[in-house]
């Protein structure tokens, strides 16, 4: 009886330890990236992946947020699998920052059947990157990231592994400004220069400022289908609502103007037109470049 109530005691005494799950290293090494749709985020991707486990069975996975088009089996074994991969995917896409903005094209691998007690994915970054031989039109590749998140699915009460393999990519900021903003900036500059004009040329002054206005926001609806309908303000619908605002100004004070000369106010006209005719050249830039250290 005494061996029987010493053995329950040892018995007591020895935790519990759970099984730890599977720890597979993943490496995902990318040979070239398709066009990135900036309406749906989606690309095509071909990349190696490769996938070890020294005391486990490397299961099935898939891609989370696309599909594989074609899978070619390099190394098929019960630990170790290497495969070479053509995928149809998709990334969020953030334009806030358009057109200076960045993407992360991702690649999303989890398994299909086995949850995070099972198994767990290791990213290995010796392994992993992209082929200097990538030429992406457009953009500029920032390089990778790999890490590995834990995904849960409230309804089935389970969370899974996920590897996810990124990587960012940012728009020619030179392109996206001559493209973007200096036709702009030469709308802008004929009407600054205008102000130069004397006060009795006032109703030309007037009719540059309207063209310009006009000229400005059909400007702004051709940069606007360059991209998806989002729900709020990119960096260069911002630059043209100030722009609007600008134009407007000068339109308004050229109306004012307008109308003091007609009450034969030439006195105050005069002294407005030497205020203004050199400071609008120092205002404006200003305003610009505080938009730009701010947004």
């Amino acid at each position: 009886m005494k061996k029987i109530i010493l053995l329950f005691l040892v018995l007591m005494l020895i935790p519990i330890v759970s099984a730890k799950p599977s720890e597979i290293e993943t490496s995902i090494y990318v040979l070239n990236l398709g066009k990135f749709d900036v309406s749906t985020g989606s690309f095509t991707a071909d990349f190696y992946v490769s996938m070890k486990c020294d005391k486990c069975e490397i299961g099935d996975f898939e891609f989370m947020n696309g599909r594989a088009t074609s899978v070619d089996k390099i190394i098929d074994e019960k630990n170790e699998k290497f495969y070479r991969i053509q995928a149809n995917l998709n990334s969020p896409v953030n334009l806030k920052e358009f057109p200076f903005d960045t993407q992360e094209m991702q690649i999303i691998v989890e398994d299909k059947t086995k949850d995070i007690n099972e198994i767990v994915y290791v990213p290995k970054l010796k392994e992993s990157g992209f082929d200097e031989s990538i030429t992406f039109t457009g953009w500029n590749i920032n390089g990778f990231d790999a890490k590995v998140d834990e995904h849960k699915y409230e309804v089935y009460d389970s969370v899974y592994s996920r590897y996810m393999f990124t990587v960012s990519i940012s728009r020619i900021a030179l392109n996206s400004f001559m493209k973007t903003f200096l036709p702009v900036f030469f709308i802008l500059l004929v009407v600054l220069f205008s102000f130069i004009l004397d006060p009795d040329k006032i109703t030309t002054r007037l009719g540059m400022a309207g063209s310009s206005l006009v000229a400005t926001v059909m400007f702004h609806i051709s940069i606007s289908n360059q991209i998806p309908p989002v729900g709020y303000l990119t960096f260069a619908d911002k630059f043209m609502v100030l722009t609007y605002f600008i134009l407007f100004g000068i339109f308004a004070m050229n109306i004012l103007l307008l109308e003091m000369l007609e009450r034969k106010q030439n006195e105050t006209v005069e002294r407005l037109h030497r205020r203004t005719e050199y400071s609008v050249f120092i205002i404006v830039p200003l305003l610009y470049l505080l938009l730009f250290l701010i947004f």
